[in-house]
């Protein structure tokens, strides 16, 4: 149920809907407001100045303005690579909802300590305790109590930008809240280059000087459930997720596999049990099951029931700015060994 709704939120915000979509933005346009007199009042916490700083502590967030699809994963997991790569000392932190996103940084960089803490100081008190010098707060730009030293935020070309709020958009923040980013990455996945130039240029014009880099998210390499390497599938196969943009997932299998594609979506970090694994099993007929690599970390322990089933992972292609911002990255670790 609560996957079909996500779908269909989705296609409203995209305007799919026509006629219909825009009586439903009518209908529930109070709620919007709603939402933004909540963030408004959000806003007069605290402030940079007033932030909690952890001493010796240096923190990088990254996070988005929207609910969902923006790439925010296996950026933080990319962030989290080139500390790790210079020898910095560092901890990746995740709120609860997040388990699936906390056993990827596991995976994608298994030296690294992965903290769960729902309060992002306290997470962030754990971390300097047991070592670290830079925390990763993975989903970390509404969490405003804890100061941090660069604030990433992606904003995706999938989504129309500048947006409504929820419930009529996507957007948990106004676009007005890129203020206090410190650097902007914009990502897409389905959009295209030019669609990504326009959300660009409204970045720019508005924000001058945020923009620190564009990244296209691609299918990347075929693994199975262990992370160990795979073929292609060919044929007709099963696409398995319970993300925020299933159907884009299944477009991306499409092209490769050369056969039908049925999709099978459940709800953003659904949390599979056996009998989710059974019941897929039996869906497939003895097709392939093929799944993200968020919802492999989550299935892996119930693969005798599931079956055949191989990975699609996500591939990083960046089009512009890796070098700087690596380059900021690496000023915010040497500044941590200056301190």
């Amino acid at each position: 149920m609560r996957a079909g709704l996500e779908r269909f939120a989705r296609r409203w915000w995209g305007g799919e809907l026509g006629a219909a979509g825009r009586a439903l933005a009518v209908v529930t346009a109070p709620a919007s407001w709603a939402w933004w007199a909540l963030d408004a009042l959000r806003a007069r916490g605290p402030t940079r100045s007033s932030q909690r700083r952890i001493a010796g502590l240096r923190v990088i967030s990254v996070g988005n303005l929207a609910v969902g699809g923006t790439g925010k994963t296996p950026i933080v997991g990319w962030v989290t690579s080139v500390l790790r790569t210079d020898g910095t000392p560092t901890c990746v932190l995740v709120g609860p909802a997040a388990s699936d996103e906390a056993e990827l940084h596991r995976r994608w960089n298994p030296s690294v300590p992965v903290l769960v803490h729902r309060d992002r100081v306290a997470g962030a008190e754990r971390a300097r305790a047991a070592g670290a010098r830079t925390a990763v707060l993975d989903d970390g730009f509404q969490h405003r109590e804890l100061a941090r030293d660069l604030d990433i935020v992606l904003i995706s070309a999938d989504d129309p930008f500048p947006g409504s709020l929820l419930p009529r958009g996507p957007y948990r923040e106004p676009s007005s809240a890129l203020g206090r980013a410190d650097a902007v990455l914009v990502t897409r996945r389905a959009a295209t280059a030019e669609r990504a130039l326009a959300v660009i240029s409204v970045v720019e014009s508005r924000w001058p000087g945020r923009l620190a880099g564009v990244v296209a998210l691609a299918p990347g390499a075929w693994v199975r459930l262990d992370g160990s390497p795979a073929s292609t599938p060919r044929g007709d196969v099963v696409a398995v997720c319970a993300i925020a943009r299933p159907e884009t997932f299944a477009q991306s299998i499409c092209a490769a596999v050369g056969g039908k594609v049925e999709l099978v979506a459940f709800a953003d970090h659904h949390a599979y049990d056996r009998r989710d694994a059974e019941r897929l099993r039996r869906r497939s007929g003895g097709r392939m099951i093929v799944l993200t690599e968020k919802d492999a970390v989550k299935l892996a322990r119930w693969s005798d029931d599931l079956g055949e089933a191989v990975v699609l992972r996500d591939e990083l292609r960046w089009e512009h700015g890796e070098a700087g911002l690596r380059g900021r990255l690496l000023a915010a670790s040497a500044e941590t060994e200056a301190a």
